[in-house]
């Protein structure tokens, strides 16, 4: 037999043999030994790793297939798929979809393959990235629903595959029990119990290393589909195998020895003790199986010497608390058991704890998944899971990667328990509840502390301790979430509802959160350390009780379930009073002390509120007695108060993070977790207890009792007079909130959907996306309701209108807004709901200021409005005793003694409490009981009731009742102490009826006290325990407080009369209340009167007034009275002190407004004169010139303001003026296409972008196929570069002077602020309007109109100018103009031609052969020139039809840039004989004869850009240049162009089109104007050229199809116009800006004449324009046959030489589409599909940020390292190749665009918006996106005008990282 080491031939040959004698050929036993032994030692784990394990794999494969080919065999088995399931298995970062309209369970997902292949559309779906892994649902019936399924998994397909042939998988059967142990002991091997030290990671990193293709080979297995999938699943699950195999029994050593090390491995988790070692060893080989039963207690596991001492279990410094967690561990009994006990009995329960062991690695955990569509191994898995829930928590707690480890948890577990027929058979066979809610309990056990609420020494209540690793890193959050989504299930949810020690359990959890992160006031110096442990607080509150709790509410939803909720309430009720006795409570909290976690309490509010709401229970049957109530409400209490104390500040000492709190507390996400329940269970106290109790509670916890007496001083104990107002306002608008809250007392879900809507729009416009965060969802996913549901979307077009994305000039970008409707606003706009869900405090003035702003635009309320009453939704009756607060007699005291206070201008009151107060009286009058019956009789009544100060509880009679005298106790300072009391005889006549006229006292706190003493006595026997002393004493400050006398006050008012009395006070005017019944009865019957709906406070005393009189006809009549009695003034004074304030600081506005009015006025003014003086320095008014021009005087120079001297003067010689300038590279130019129809992004492999025909592409080859066959410096002034990082100079228009600009650059270098700019790279903001720029373009000295005096019309001809132009030349050689003397002005002038040159990269401007000749320097200067010209144009939208000045009109910068040009130009002199001036303008001799061999010959004439020749010309002639030498300039070089345009039209036409067109012209030839008459000039080209080899070549196939269309004259005439319109723009353009005048406008078939008009081209003889001709336009310097046979000779000869060549460099094609960014498609899914997953070209990986240019299409990475050249990332370096670099990018992954700008970038924004209008960015909602055009189109709008650096604001370094 051969060794392990066999060569693959003879393995395979083995492997054939042993699978025949092992399927029945005889010999079957010895065959079964052999390949025993065979395995054995193939795959024996061998130390070397790597080698060996190859060949073990290789033995494998060939033993499976039998010693068929691996491939073969694969597709066999694939062959006998019953694919129903996808099952595909995904790690974190993968994108994939879930779609809510189909999923069954919430974390339904879906691969993209199966998602495209169903049908979503209109679906509520989205693209997510896995943040911790998951699998394909598609196909699992019970996750999803069917109809959502793909195409490929729809099919029920199990039926018709066929049966498994047996000896295809029965080799399988032998071999892969052997090779799964062999994994097995590998990893027994690897892993080493650390010592006391942590365990070393770098072992097991190792060790998975080495088995990476060990589970590889078993996940290559899984995905041969279900038939091999069934056999895994028998080999894993099969206990048989796992005893022959793994027991350790057996002679085989090494087995034993691994044994050995597993149960090592096992101990050392902390599963078995010491003493045991022994004992276990013996009966481990006793009965071959791995028990470890376990008895006594948990703490011993400290014992065992393996290492856990490390744990943080047992490191807990509290021992009172470890000895009281242990004892009541202990008592239960099965805890231990779940804890401590685990049993191995097959393969895969030892493979997932070594999983569990290594901590999860990602290749066993999909290997793991990946088995999961086999249904009996899906069962096995998760028994097996649950059985190891123990250890995967101890292993989490002790892990250090506990992020991925949780990740991965979750990974797997989300499959398992999302199942609910699977959650409920395990929980049924394996207590998966008890496991999972014991082993929450314990991992929590590990972080207790005690706890410091209310009583600090003797409390017994332990609670987490928020800094522990376990919360702040939240650790807890896999064991949470599978708890979670097992409650999700209502069979498994039922089972822990019904289950009485489970729900104990839990509550027992829950109160582990009760009161934890205490808060404690610092009363003296700031806190040193802020703790931020308040995050993980409110998390595990969250995530650990609410969560879970929403849960199970959502099973409670019909009246059936009344049992659970009975269940609940009980035990919470139970748990809380534990935690009552526990911190030692009595009836007083604790002061300063406040926590916001209260989840007992919620727990027990919920529960309430859902029984009455949907369950119909009775409410009283459920609730505990008045003593537990009163104990209940004390602590929301205390947070409700506490928030107020936040707000007012008195809470600073202990940092922002209070304040982080707070706003926590009330956040959408918490709110209806935290806030809602707390205030429900108030509302719920309130309603059932007493109500003067209540009111004196909430006024107690506030601290404002002192504040509320008559007196107009007071001494507070327990409030510094600063808190006072804030607190006070703080205690009237929780009262207001409380009364008016309906949230849980009656509102349907649908109202409350609205009411919570309404509240957010109102505080401002919000977007789709931000609506939905801030709608306080029910946070237990699985609740039902859903956030895209279609409530919310037909809700939120019920209340609100959409303001679709807008733009802004400024570039800003809109988002798509919801603004609420009018109707809203004055309907249902609810200031309580407002305040209720702000976080920030401005929300609720931001609130207000929209209302005051709707009420002014639409007429309704020009003032300062006050928030609106809204009317309530009705109670529901469980809650009806909430409405006795309105009706009793402590509020109506406090409500009196207030509006008594506001109207004597006592301190520390506000509007605000006025508002208040008012709202609470219009409560209690919304509210009455029923009418009164017999008013008169009611006086009768009063005289039972002495002490007190009203007569009844209801609110409408005691509004009427009048206070006569109040007896108050006041400091002896007080001024109520200097009067002498009344007699108490000195009542005056009504006296009878108002108590005898005894003053009355009032103590809340007395009342208070009094009223709990009853209860409790009444309650129970244990009165005896309240004797604990009260521990209120301990703050109030005795001894500071002055003495208190007492003083009686005369009052005699009553609430009305108050009010009446406000109402002249707000008015500012005696009398200003008039009853409105006097003139019209009817407001009596119909109250509801839209005219005081909206008003401010006077609006408000008026509408209670109404109301209280239709209320009671006795109110009715005292209002009369009391308006019939003139009213003496309130005050003495006209106007009250506060008033007046009031008024002197509205004057004080007033003024201070209109001397910034004046200001800003004058500073307008001021910079319109500087702006029309700064920018009128180029262009002025033609007709002036004129006149200057005629009048011959001597004219002033140009003058320019600095903008940083402030000076204004001409530009000189020594002191140089210059423009702010940006000078820029640019590659716009040469993305130019001659295709008409735009380039799309490619989103396929078919589609590909070649950039061969874009400009820059074409002008690249013609340049290098000129410098093949000519001279190297006649080509480089053949032609014009800079197509592609061409210079493009920008200004704002302002100017400064340059030695002041170097002094600001000194200023800018020397700043220390962080600038989004680099000044050494000489970059700076222009100091006026602070655009961006980075360079100076020095003013030429000079007259600025002298070039409008050599326009006076010389009549010389046309010969004498072309000399004249000559000489000019020819003088320009001889002496270069100021050079020699070296100026300030020259030497700026080199300076920004360096910058210009260093503007744009080396290669740009290298064209030349020889490297550094000047002919480069000449051929870049003249085409910064041209780039420049025909940028212009571009951004004219490539014509010049519109005309008019130059848009950029002020802001150009040619002129100034051709001055500077062309002094550089002077020095390089053009040899005479060179010049092709000449060539133009004279026959030259033949001197072909004389030119040697082989020198190359010049670029012929016809070859050489025309427009560049003009460039040339201009630049080299003197400076200003003269009009008419211009024009003879242009003249002379049309001619060379039309001859050009008529070359180029000979090749193009046909043979037999070129005879016909070259004999009918013939004949024109010798007529008078034959120079003039395109036919006989193409006739004469035509015969010309026929005498080189020019067109003997046959015709070429792409000329033939050229010329297959027939040319009529008139096309003809029409080509040739097209051909020369290019040139005549940039002339046209060069001449507006070197001698100013206006560019006409036109239509566009007009656009030859009127530019050649312009030129100056046309004839003056020239009338009619129906027989125009562009021919009649020519000016010949010389016969023009002769000059044509010239040039023509050039090309012939050249012919002869390379004849294939000519016509190519012929034809050019002028005709070039304006510059656009790439089309994208209307889906961005489109593109996401295509490139996320596409490789990248340099790397061949997938990038981790993928990107793509916008301009050229190609795909690169972002960031990505690997694609690094140079120390530059790819997008940085494709930035500088394919836009001279700007780069525009979009990431992929990110939907957003990205700008690089040189060596700044900026994020863009998005042009991909949802279906609301709002990006998202990073995809994170993973809503389809659809292309914005108009953004887009901004967005070319600035890559084409250059503007990226002027609009972007956010510029940052990329430092080439990008």
């Amino acid at each position: 037999m051969a060794g392990a080491g066999a060569s693959g031939r003879e393995k395979r040959a083995m492997a054939a043999r042993l699978k025949a004698a092992l399927s029945g050929g005889g010999g079957e036993s010895g065959a079964a030994a052999e390949l025993q032994a065979l395995l054995e030692r193939a795959l024996a784990p061998a130390p070397g790793g790597g080698e060996a394990a190859a060949e073990a794999l290789e033995w494998c494969r060939c033993l499976l297939s039998g010693g068929e080919p691996w491939e073969g065999f694969v597709q066999a088995v694939r062959a006998y798929d019953p694919a129903t399931l996808c099952g595909l298995v995904w790690t974190a970062n993968f994108v994939a979809y879930r779609c809510r309209t189909c999923g069954i369970s919430p974390c339904m997902s879906l691969c993209a393959e199966c998602f495209h292949q169903g049908e979503h559309a209109g679906h509520d779906y989205n693209m997510f990235r896995s943040q911790a892994g998951g699998a394909c649902d598609c196909g699992d019936g019970n996750v999803m629903r069917e109809a959502g399924f793909c195409k490929r998994h729809r099919m029920k397909s199990s039926s018709n595959v066929p049966c498994v042939p047996k000896d295809l998988l029965m080799m399988s059967e032998l071999v892969l029990p052997q090779f799964i142990f062999s994994l097995i002991q590998y990893l027994r091997e690897g892993y080493n119990e650390p010592a006391l030290d942590l365990p070393s990671e770098k072992d097991l990193h190792r060790i998975l290393q080495m088995l990476e293709p060990h589970v590889s080979f078993l996940e290559d297995l899984t995905k041969m589909g279900g038939a091999m999938r069934s056999v895994l699943t028998q080999v894993l699950t099969n206990q048989q195998f796992y005893k022959d195999l793994s027991s350790g029994v057996g002679e085989n050593a090494c087995a034993k020895k691994s044994h050995e090390k597993y149960l090592i491995a096992l101990k050392g988790s902390g599963l078995a003790f010491p003493e045991d070692k022994l004992a276990c060893g013996m009966q481990e080989q006793a009965s071959g199986t791995s028990t470890l039963a376990i008895q006594g207690l948990a703490g011993a596991t400290t014992t065992s010497g393996q290492g856990e001492s490390s744990d943080e279990e047992d490191q807990d410094g509290s021992q009172g608390v470890g000895k009281r967690k242990r004892v009541k561990l202990s008592s239960s009994t099965k805890d231990q058991s779940i804890m401590d006990v685990l049993k191995h009995k097959c393969f895969l329960e030892e493979l997932l704890f070594w999983t569990i062991k290594y901590e999860f690695p990602q290749k066993m955990v999909t290997f793991l998944l990946n088995m999961l569509p086999d249904q009996d191994y899906k069962i096995a898995f998760t028994k097996t899971f649950v059985q190891h829930y123990a250890f995967i928590m101890k292993t989490l707690k002790k892990s250090h990667e506990s992020d991925t480890m949780s990740n991965r948890i979750v990974h797997i577990s989300v499959q398992l328990f999302s199942n609910e027929e699977l959650a409920r058979q395990v929980t049924e066979e394996c207590q998966l509840l008890d496991i999972m809610v014991t082993v929450l309990l314990y991992m929590m056990e590990s972080c207790l502390i005690k706890s410091e609420l209310q009583d600090e020494e003797n409390s017994l209540h332990v609670v987490v301790n928020c800094g522990e690793a376990l919360l702040k890193n939240n650790t807890y959050w896999p064991l949470v979430s599978d708890f979670i989504n097992i409650l999700s299930h209502q069979s498994v949810a039922k089972k822990f509802l019904e289950d009485h020690s489970l729900l104990v359990t839990w509550m027992n959890f829950v109160s582990f959160f009760q009161g934890m992160n205490l808060n404690k006031r610092e009363l003296n110096e700031h806190v040193e350390f802020e703790s931020q442990t308040y995050y993980a607080a409110f998390a595990a509150e969250l995530e650990a009780c609410a969560q879970p709790m929403w849960g199970l509410l959502s099973h409670c939803k019909v009246r059936e379930t009344q049992e659970y909720t009975r269940n609940v309430v009980r035990y919470c009720l139970e748990a809380l009073q534990d935690w009552f006795d526990a911190i030692n409570f009595v009836d007083e909290p604790a002061p300063n002390q406040v926590t916001f976690h209260l989840p007992l309490h919620r727990y027990y509010a919920m529960f309430l509120s859902k029984a009455v709401k949907c369950q119909e229970l009775d409410m009283d049957s459920i609730l505990p007695d008045q003593e537990m109530l009163m104990k209940l409400m004390i602590h929301p209490l205390q947070i409700q108060a506490s928030l107020s104390e936040i707000h007012s500040n008195m809470w600073v000492r202990n940092g922002l993070q209070i304040k982080g709190q707070a706003m926590t507390y009330v956040q959408s996400h918490f709110c209806n977790s935290m806030i809602d329940p707390d205030i429900y269970l108030l509302q719920v106290c309130a309603s059932r207890l007493d109500p003067d109790y209540f009111i004196s509670s909430v006024f107690e916890r506030f601290k404002v009792v002192d504040l509320l007496t008559m007196a107009s001083q007071h001494q507070n104990t327990v409030l510094d007079s600063e808190h006072e107002r804030s607190m006070l306002e703080g205690a009237l608008t929780f009262l207001v909130i409380l009364l008016s809250l309906r949230l849980h007392l009656g509102m349907t879900d649908d109202e409350i959907l609205r009411a919570e809507m309404v509240a957010q729009l109102c505080m401002n416009d919000r977007t789709h996306s931000s609506l939905l965060d801030l709608i306080p969802e029910n946070p237990n996913p699985k609740s039902g309701i859903v956030p895209g549901s279609l409530s919310f979307e037909s809700m939120l077009s019920a209340v609100a209108d959409f303001k679709a994305p807008v733009f802004e000039p400024g570039g800003s970008m809109q988002q798509g807004m919801y603004t609420p409707k009018a109707d809203i606003w004055d309907k249902e706009f609810d200031p309580v709901m407002v305040i209720l869900r702000t976080v920030y405090r401005r929300d609720v003035q931001s609130a207000m200021d929209r209302y005051t702003a709707f009420l002014k635009q639409s007429g309704k309320f020009p003032g300062n409005p006050w928030p609106p009453y809204k009317k309530r939704t009705p109670l529901h009756p469980s809650y009806k005793g909430l409405m006795k607060l309105l009706h009793c007699k402590t509020l109506h005291i406090v409500l009196f003694t207030l509006l008594y206070k506001i109207l004597m201008d006592h301190q520390n009151l506000s509007e605000h409490v006025l508002c208040m107060v008012l709202y609470l009286i219009e409560l209690g009058l919304e509210d009455s009981p029923e009418q009164e019956s017999d008013e008169e009789d009611s006086v009768g009544e009063h005289e039972r009731c002495h002490d007190s100060w009203f007569p009844d509880n209801n609110l409408v009679s005691n509004m009427r009742h009048f206070i006569n005298y109040v007896r108050v106790r006041v400091p002896e300072t007080a001024p109520e102490v200097k009067r002498e009391p009344p007699a108490s005889t000195s009542s005056d006549g009504l006296a009878s009826s108002q108590n005898s006229g005894t003053a009355q006292v009032f103590s809340l706190v007395a009342e208070r006290r009094k009223k709990f003493q009853e209860i409790i006595n009444r309650n129970s026997s244990e009165a005896s325990q309240v004797v604990r002393p009260k521990t209120s004493m301990k703050w109030s400050a005795p001894g500071a407080t002055p003495q208190l006398t007492t003083a009686i006050l005369e009052i005699k008012e009553s609430i009305l009369s108050l009010l009446i009395k406000l109402h002249h006070k707000l008015s500012g005017k005696q009398n200003s209340y008039y009853p409105p019944w006097f003139d019209d009865m009817e407001v009596l019957i119909q109250p509801e009167i839209p005219k005081y709906s909206h008003g401010d406070g006077m609006t408000a005393v008026e509408r209670i007034l109404l109301k209280a009189a239709v209320q009671s006809r006795l109110n009715k009549r005292i209002i009369e009275e009391i308006c019939r009695k003139v009213t003496p003034p309130v005050p003495p004074k006209k106007i009250s002190p506060a008033e007046k304030k009031t008024l002197d600081k509205e004057e004080r506005r007033q003024k201070a407004r209109e001397r910034q009015q004046k200001l800003l006025a004058e500073f307008a003014s001021r910079q319109k004169s500087f702006m029309e003086t700064a920018m009128d320095v180029e262009s002025p008014d033609a007709d002036t010139a004129m006149e200057i021009a005629t009048s011959e005087q001597h004219v002033s120079e140009a003058v320019y303001d600095c903008v940083i001297c402030g000076q204004s003067g001409p530009s000189t010689e020594d002191r140089p003026t210059g423009l702010v300038v940006l000078l820029q590279a640019s590659s716009v130019l040469g993305q130019c296409r001659n295709s008409t129809e735009p380039k799309k992004l490619p989103t396929s492999e078919e589609e590909q972008i070649y950039p061969s025909d874009t400009c820059a592409a074409v002008h690249d080859v013609r340049l290098t196929t000129l410098q093949r066959y000519f001279k190297d410096s006649s080509c480089l002034q053949a032609v014009s570069i800079g197509w592609e990082g061409g210079v493009y100079v920008q200004t704002c228009g302002h100017t400064l002077h340059i030695d002041c600009h170097k002094s600001y650059m000194e200023s800018l270098r020397n700043d220390q602020v962080l600038q989004g700019f680099s000044v050494d790279k000489g970059e700076f903001t222009c100091p006026l309007c602070r655009q961006f720029a980075n360079s100076v373009l020095p003013c030429y000295p000079g007259n600025n109109v002298e070039r409008s005096l050599l326009q006076c019309h010389s009549n010389k001809s046309m010969q004498d100018l072309i000399k004249e132009v000559e000489e000019l030349q020819e003088q320009l050689g001889t002496f270069p103009v100021s050079i020699s003397s070296e100026t300030n002005l020259s030497k700026e002038m080199e300076s920004v031609m360096k910058d210009i040159k260093s503007t744009t990269q080396k290669k740009y401007t290298d064209y030349s052969k020889t490297p550094g000749s000047p002919d480069n320097d000449f051929l870049f200067m003249y085409s910064v020139a041209r780039t420049n010209l025909e940028l212009e144009l571009v951004h004219r939208g490539g014509n010049l039809c519109l005309g008019g000045a130059s848009t950029a009109g002020k802001r150009s910068c040619l002129n100034q840039l051709f001055h500077v040009l062309a002094m550089h130009m002077r020095l390089y002199s053009i040899d005479s004989a060179y010049n092709p001036w000449r060539k133009l303008t004279q026959l030259m001799q033949d001197r072909n004869s004389q030119m040697s061999s082989e020198e190359l010959p010049e670029v012929p004439v016809l070859y050489r850009d025309v427009s560049s020749l003009l460039l040339i010309q201009i630049l080299t002639m003197p400076q200003p240049l003269c009009k008419e030498h211009f024009t003879c300039i242009v003249k002379v070089l049309f001619t060379l162009l039309y001859t050009q345009a008529l070359a180029a039209f000979s090749v193009k036409c046909s043979a037999e089109d070129r005879v016909a067109w070259k004999n009918s012209g013939a004949l024109k030839k010798n007529t008078s104007n034959g120079e003039k008459s395109w036919e006989a000039l193409l006739s004469h080209v035509i015969s010309e050229l026929s005498k080189g080899k020019m067109f003997e070549e046959g015709e070429t196939e792409e000329l033939a199809m050229v010329s297959s269309s027939v040319w009529s004259p008139d096309s003809i005439e029409c080509y040739l116009q097209q051909f020369c319109l290019p040139f005549l723009r940039i002339t046209c353009l060069l001449q507006h800006h070197l001698f100013g005048g206006d560019l006409p406008s036109c239509q566009e078939d007009e656009e030859f004449t009127v530019l050649t008009n312009c030129l100056g081209l046309l004839p003056s003889s020239f009338q009619s324009p129906h027989q125009f001709t562009s021919a009649s336009c020519l000016d010949w310097p010389v016969p023009a046959f002769n000059m044509i046979s010239q040039w023509c000779l050039e090309l012939a000869s050249f012919a002869d030489r390379h004849a294939e060549q000519v016509k190519v460099l012929l034809i050019q094609e002028p005709k070039w589409d304006l510059p656009c960014l790439l089309q994208l498609p209307e889906n961005y899914n489109t593109i996401f599909q295509y490139y996320h997953r596409k490789t990248c070209t340099v790397c061949t990986k997938v990038p981790k940020d993928p990107a793509v240019c916008l301009v050229c299409g190609t795909f690169v990475c972002l960031k990505g390292l690997c694609c690094k050249q140079q120390s530059y990332c790819e997008c940085v370096l494709h930035s500088q190749n394919c836009g001279a670099g700007t780069g525009i990018f979009l990431l992929i992954n990110a939907s957003v665009i990205i700008i690089i700008r040189g060596h700044r970038f900026c994020l863009w924004g998005s042009v991909y918006l949802d279906a609301h209008g709002e990006e998202d960015r990073d995809l994170r909602r993973g809503k389809p996106l659809y292309i914005c055009k108009e953004r887009y189109k901004v967005l070319e709008q600035q890559w084409v005008s250059h503007t990226f650096d002027h609009i972007n604001k956010r510029w940052g370094p990329h430092y080439n990282g990008l």
